[in-house]
């Protein structure tokens, strides 16, 4: 079987990915994980809390 590049010529070669979504590198990693030692309070101990936006990260963090 000959090996042919079908679909977008502007989408990487599929043996090229190094991921398994096609999309550009995020400038930092990132990983969100919910765990029953999460404080009740979205707002403790939040690197992420700045104190101006507490009803954001409430609707973002709780459920």
């Amino acid at each position: 079987m000959d090996n042919k590049n079908f679909g977008n010529n502007k989408l990487p070669s599929f043996t090229k990915l190094d991921d398994r979504i096609i999309a550009k590198h995020s400038s930092s990693p990132s990983l969100v994980i919910r765990m029953n030692l999460d404080e009740e309070n979205s707002t403790e101990k939040n690197p992420y809390f700045n104190g101006s936006n507490e009803k954001e990260i409430k609707e973002y963090f709780e459920e």
